[in-house]
């Protein structure tokens, strides 16, 4: 494993304080990269692997250490899991700090657990929940909690690998 001192992550942009992207405050990263390229992605300036910000994880620490009313953090993207070392260091580390997690995906929970790397599997055990799947633009719903498109699953992972199923959390 890498010295997490040094450790960078490729980064599009932060939002300090969201009240949309988990329970709670949450500080927000926009991870660089993304090769799922979803049709209507909300967010498709992410998309671009050589793009963005190599930014130490102690620099990213320090910006959501500055704000001590968070609940946790939320990694979006982009695609993170395009990313699982540094990524995994930085859901230690929010924990570390007291901040739970919350990460998204393009892809569903089945086919990350089906890659062959084994810092995508610690994610999968580390963070505390994973909103799953593609956009799908005409499953374009508004409002659901924390996602765009009703095929996308809000997984509580704790709950998941406490039990060995699929624990769902639900809209209401």
């Amino acid at each position: 494993m890498s010295n997490t001192s040094t450790l960078k992550l490729r980064v599009n942009d932060f939002i300090s304080d969201s009240i949309v992207d988990g329970f709670g405050l949450r500080f927000v990263v926009f991870t660089q990269g993304c090769n799922l390229r979803c049709p209507g992605c909300h967010n498709p300036s992410t998309h671009a692997l050589d793009e963005g910000k190599l930014i130490e994880l102690t620099e990213i620490r320090k910006k959501w250490k500055r704000n001590p009313l968070l609940h946790g953090i939320t990694i979006s993207g982009g695609e993170p899991f395009l990313q699982p070392e540094p990524v995994l260091e930085l859901i230690k580390m929010a924990h570390e700090d007291g901040l739970d997690v919350n990460i998204y995906s393009g892809n569903t929970y089945e086919t990350l657990k089906k890659k062959d790397c084994p810092f995508i599997h610690e994610i999968l055990k580390e963070a505390d929940i994973l909103i799953d799947g593609p956009f799908i633009q005409q499953l374009k719903n508004l409002n659901l909690l924390w996602r765009g498109s009703s095929n996308q699953r809000i997984i509580d992972l704790k709950k998941t690998n406490l039990t060995q199923e699929l624990v769902i959390i639900p809209d209401s």
